[in-house]
């Protein structure tokens, strides 16, 4: 991809159904869905030759191009952020990410105090197969969940834990305080997300193009209107616990996104989702032996919880 100074893209249309604003950003991954969106409005967009608009929905055979204004040179930038590492070799990396903290940066805004920003300034070599800006990256957490992320190298560990991902071989095991009950006290949920049609900033349960979805559930704890649960998904679609809670009428404590008024009627305060990755287990890219990997839970969560415990006593 070009660094500097103004470029195109053009594609041909192999699978149809998608929204155009989000066929784009799965094509260009580098560019942020808001900056798409804007380029789109703005008539930097066209489908077989006409401007069109967000919630044009692609056919097969539909030639899409796309104008990119000069954007600054492309350069992410090392920056002493404290990480907590867990683990570290001269394969994998495996962290606590902190709550607040963006994964990695996205165009046309670089920002400086991302994960990647972190990663560059603490390893000599990251794996370049997400490119310039998701450099060893292989999963991600929303910028508001905390917990366990491992982090490749080089490009052979990261195709390598990318597979275990998307095979569901690998263990995840997350923690959500939430407004509610379930329906039992342990449970699966599977029902398919997808793009929500009205809002492209935003997931929905159900719909044309959506996709198999699966979360099971564990209560750890509840009180008089909250639960804490123990949620243990089986695919990685985009804020998949979130409505899977919303389904079963668990709102996540502190989620702006989804959980409504719901979210925030608890005694404490809270500055963000109250969900935590726990666990996450696979096996080591070139050794091959299964490791598992534990992140206590965050202050922020033993916080509320306390709340809930002296305030229910």
């Amino acid at each position: 991809m070009p660094q500097q100074g103004k470029f195109s893209y053009e594609f041909i249309v192999e699978e149809e159904g998608k929204r155009l604003d989000l066929f784009l950003k799965e094509s260009l991954p580098q560019f942020s869905r808001s900056f798409i969106q804007k380029l789109i409005r703005k008539g930097k967009v066209t489908v077989n030759g006409k401007t069109s608009k967000t919630a044009y929905h692609i056919k097969k055979g539909d030639e899409v191009s796309i104008s990119i204004p000069s954007l600054p040179e492309l350069k992410v930038e090392a920056r002493p952020i404290p990480l907590d590492v867990l683990w570290e070799d001269e394969e994998i990396l495996v962290i606590n990410k902190p709550a607040g903290m963006l994964v990695h940066p996205a165009l046309p805004c670089v920002r400086d105090d991302t994960l990647v920003n972190a990663l560059l300034f603490h390893c000599a070599h990251l794996s370049q197969v997400g490119g310039i800006l998701r450099q060893g990256i292989v999963h991600r957490l929303d910028k508001d969940t905390s917990g366990v992320m491992v982090i490749a190298k080089d490009d052979r560990s990261h195709l390598s834990l990318a597979t275990q991902f998307r095979k569901r071989v690998v263990k995840k095991v997350y923690v959500a305080l939430v407004r509610g009950r379930p329906p039992e006290d342990e449970g699966r949920i599977e029902l398919p997300i997808g793009r929500n049609p009205q809002d492209g900033r935003k997931m929905s349960i159900g719909g044309k193009f959506s996709r198999e979805a699966i979360t099971h559930y564990r209560v750890l704890k509840e009180w008089e209107r909250w639960s804490l649960l123990e949620l243990y998904p089986k695919t990685g679609r985009t804020h998949q616990i979130r409505l899977h809670l919303h389904s079963i009428n668990c709102f996540l404590v502190g989620d702006k996104i989804y959980g409504g008024r719901m979210a925030k009627d608890f005694p404490y305060r809270v500055e963000r989702g109250m969900l935590h990755a726990r666990t996450l287990g696979f096996f080591h890219p070139q050794r091959g032996e299964w490791m598992e990997f534990e992140a206590p839970l965050p202050e922020d969560m033993k916080r509320a919880i306390n709340c809930l415990d002296l305030s229910l006593a």
